[in-house]
């Protein structure tokens, strides 16, 4: 009898285990899911799914307004992790939500499909007649009502989500120091980062709330220079503190309101790394900062690779190395990412880039494709 109460203990202890554990249960299944996915995936998958392009890098068509053959075999060639569309790719609600529909069922793992919709200049959807424009944050920020900027957060999330999107590359967390900040400008919440800081939270959450992926930028801080990094090299010259009493702070509470993205910013800061190496390739603001002093573990996405700040000063392989060396798990439209995918399985196969560095940024995104329900 004696015995036999013991194994009953044992059972229960073990079903208690399997209850409030941490790989066990539910989230047990979906790091069973993720793991058996990365288990059978050959590197060239893995690292292309490191990267994100526009629809035409793939596909060889000027302007990719539908889904056919030609994006069939594209995403059949050159696996990619998401896809980012703009203005160009958008003519109405129908034909959007058709195109986006009919590119993720040519996928065989599930993509990221992304805007940049921010509101104000910066709204892809909204520019384009598709969904309601929002206004520039910058008014919002004026109103102090952080309710505002949910529901604005909510409004985007639910749209997008509606059309087959699922991350919108918004809220921008950046504090407008500089004044004449031409590439920013009125799409900050504004100049006091407490204020800033409320106002991204509330729309990560609203965002959020509908089943899309936020995305914090442009970390550590693009309101800090006068330069615009899509021309051309910008450099901060802000102290490691300085950043902390200011620029950190929406980027905290963006990422304690559980952001699934931030993309870092090609800028420049030379007091924190030594030397003018874009924010992109630096493992010192990548590593120390954004996943070591912020905490940050999810998805961390550069700025778009064909910016001049990198295009200026990289070739597209070099650019593609650095960044992944760095930390970057997402490679946002490197010019030629056929080159850059190349260079980055060279580098592994080399030795000069670890299996498991590929591995921890390609769990990352697969992690955050299942949490989304892109995979099953």
């Amino acid at each position: 009898m004696l015995k036999v109460l013991k194994h009953i203990c044992i059972i229960c202890i073990i079903c208690l285990l399997t209850a409030v554990l941490p790989g066990c249960g539910k989230s047990g299944t979906q790091t069973s899911t993720v793991e058996k996915l990365l288990s059978n995936m050959t590197l060239e998958e893995k690292v292309w799914q490191m990267f994100f392009v526009a629809p035409e890098d793939i596909t060889g068509v000027g302007t990719v307004i539908q889904a056919g053959e030609a994006t069939k075999k594209a995403l059949n060639d050159y696996p990619v992790g998401g896809i980012i569309y703009f203005g160009q790719n958008i003519k109405s609600r129908g034909q959007i939500k058709e195109m986006i529909a009919k590119t993720q069922s040519y996928s065989k793992i599930p993509l990221f499909l992304a805007v940049d919709e921010e509101g104000g200049r910066v709204a892809r959807l909204g520019n384009a007649g598709v969904i309601d424009k929002q206004p520039p944050m910058r008014e919002i920020g004026d109103s102090g009502n952080s309710a505002k900027a949910r529901e604005i957060g909510e409004f985007l999330g639910a749209e997008l989500k509606e059309l087959g999107f699922n991350m919108d590359f918004a809220p921008v967390a950046d504090v407008m120091t500089v004044g004449n900040n031409e590439d920013i400008g009125d799409r900050s919440f504004g100049t006091e980062p407490a204020a800033v800081a409320d106002m991204v939270a509330a729309e990560v959450e609203g965002i959020q709330s509908k089943g899309v992926s936020a995305t914090l930028k442009h970390f550590p801080g693009n309101g800090s220079t006068a330069a615009n990094t899509h021309y051309s090299k910008a450099i901060c010259k802000r102290t490691a503190e300085e950043l902390r009493q200011c620029e950190f702070i929406p980027f905290k509470a963006g990422i304690d309101a559980g952001a699934d993205a931030v993309m870092v910013t090609h800028a420049a800061f030379m007091n924190i790394t030594g030397d003018e190496t874009p924010s992109t390739l630096s493992p010192v603001i990548i590593g120390d900062y954004l996943r070591g002093e912020l905490g940050f573990n999810k998805v961390v996405i550069s700025d778009a690779f064909n910016m001049g700040a990198v295009t200026n000063e990289y070739t597209p392989e070099d650019a593609a190395v650095k960044a992944v060396q760095a930390g970057i798990d997402v490679i946002l439209m490197s010019t030629d990412v056929k080159k850059a995918h190349a260079a980055v399985v060279d580098k592994v196969c080399a030795g000069e880039i670890s299996a498991q560095r590929i591995d921890e940024s390609v769990k990352r995104i697969l992690d955050l494709k299942m949490e989304r329900g892109l995979l099953q």
